[in-house]
């Protein structure tokens, strides 16, 4: 049977890495098995460099800056050549971890005036267990994607939602409650809720807590304080963290207990879920032809209609919202639970958190190609709107009920005397106003009424839009 397993250039298992690379490329740079061991080394050299510069062991030398700087500059230069090195030195280990260490002793030695035998290798991955490492490389990946990648593309999403909610503030829709004709509203209000509610979403996002700990096997310092019984190890496990930006957590079993991820991930979903609600909601303005689909478009809708101008971009996006939506619920779902000190569940699980993210940044790159490609028909609204007179039914109604509550006669049961005008059948204009002139209102609330009409009925709609910038 033929296969393409053996293609060169490797062919792609999955999209993120085929048709939708470019889209996600970003990411690799923080949640790929590469940036993982990239933070693996920056870990291992901080550490080191802690412990040197705090003296933490007596007796033991220093690291000069010119030293520290070299160390220093092995992460930031971490590339093809450094990878494949690790990889040799894993093929051995059979240990990531293990290898990472083995990995800067190497590099260690080869420093000007160190040597393989230098005492000071020793203090690399010193009184660490594997989980010291990944608890705070893990944390600062994530970190890294989320406010490098992921948050400036939502922002820009939500700054052209936001943008599109004013331009639009005022521009009249018929809305539609359980898909029938309702109260009108705005364009602009309808999308303001949208970028509101995730606005406050990225609120808690760009609040998280990336959390760490450097406690050893258990979470006790056991080999900390057997080798170094003087040191204050709470204080130094917390200094550490700290100083990689992260929070510290003081109590653990030999993991981390990712409390932090569930919660972040929880948010990201949420996020995602509000932004495929807007996709529906725009596919459905899209298809009562309330947004035109014209800018930009030089691609085909159809292999045989050629009118048609489909709208891909925001059905990609839903696609992709619920792949990473399936993804951030089981790992906020299993993360948080490990069989007693621990289980290396957590270990295949994270690794899935960059595919997580791509889904979510490239349902995010759809929407915003989506968005601009839109050019509102208000015309096509106006239609809608002066079709559906009956929908005044309501504000009549609400005048007659303040007045039958003021002892005005003539007002009783206003409600069902609507009901029976309007409910199953479309009335216009002529009809409804001759019911107003027939009702006796007070000549202010009948002249009121009398000018009323569909498009004018939006209430506060356009004011509400200003919320966006409190």
């Amino acid at each position: 049977m033929f296969s393409l397993a053996g293609a060169e250039p490797p062919i792609a298992l999955g999209t993120l890495d085929g048709r939708y690379r470019d889209a996600i490329a970003p990411l690799v740079d923080h949640l790929s098995e590469p940036a993982l061991n990239r933070e693996r080394i920056r870990v291992e050299i901080e550490w080191l460099i802690y412990l040197t510069d705090n003296s933490v062991i007596s007796g033991v030398g220093v690291l000069s800056a010119q030293e520290q700087a070299a160390l220093r500059g092995i992460p930031e230069s971490f590339g093809p050549q450094e990878i494949t090195a690790l990889a040799r030195i894993e093929a051995t280990t059979q240990h990531d971890v293990k290898a990472v260490e083995y990995f800067l002793k190497e590099r260690f030695a080869a420093l000007p005036g160190r040597a393989a035998d230098d005492p000071l290798t020793e203090l690399i991955h010193f009184g660490a267990t594997s989980e010291d490492v990944n608890n705070l490389s893990y944390a600062l990946m994530v970190r890294g994607a989320i406010t490098s990648v992921w948050l400036p593309k939502a922002s820009a999403v939500l700054g052209q939602l936001e943008a599109m909610a004013r331009e639009l503030r005022a521009v009249p829709l018929l809305a539609h409650t359980h898909g029938q004709p309702a109260t009108p509203t705005t364009m602009g209000k309808e999308l303001a809720v949208i970028a509101w509610r995730l606005r406050r979403q990225l609120r808690r996002i760009e609040n998280a807590e990336y959390l760490g700990k450097f406690n050893g096997a258990t979470g006790t310092y056991g080999a900390h304080l057997a080798a170094v019984p003087d040191a204050g190890w709470e204080a130094i496990s917390r200094a550490f963290v700290e100083s990689l930006g992260l929070t510290w957590n003081p109590l653990t079993t030999q993991i981390e207990s990712h409390d932090w991820q569930a919660e972040l991930y929880a948010d990201l979903a949420r996020f995602n879920r509000i932004l495929h609600n807007l996709c529906t909601d725009v596919w459905s303005y899209i298809s009562l032809g309330y947004f035109a689909q014209v800018r930009g478009q030089g691609t085909i809708g159809s292999s045989t209609m050629p009118h048609k101008v489909n709208p891909i971009r925001f059905e990609n996006a839903e696609a992709n919202l619920e792949v990473s939506n399936a993804l951030l619920d089981v790992l906020a779902a299993t993360l948080v639970s490990s069989r007693l000190q621990r289980d290396l569940s957590d270990s295949s699980m994270q690794r899935n958190i960059g595919t997580a993210l791509g889904h979510s940044l490239l349902a995010l790159d759809n929407v915003s190609r989506g968005l601009a490609g839109l050019d509102v028909a208000p015309e096509v609204m106006a239609v809608d709107l002066d079709a559906n007179w009956e929908v005044l039914a309501e504000p009549i109604q609400s005048v007659m009920r303040a007045l039958a509550a003021q002892g005005i006669p003539g007002m009783a049961n206003p409600y069902e005397r609507l009901k029976e005008l309007t409910r199953g059948r479309r009335i216009g204009a002529a009809e409804l106003r001759a019911f107003v002139d027939g009702l006796g209102l007070p000549p202010e609330a009948a002249s009121r009424l009398r000018e009323l009409s569909p498009a004018a009925y939006v209430g506060l709609a356009p004011r509400l839009v200003d919320h966006l910038d409190d």
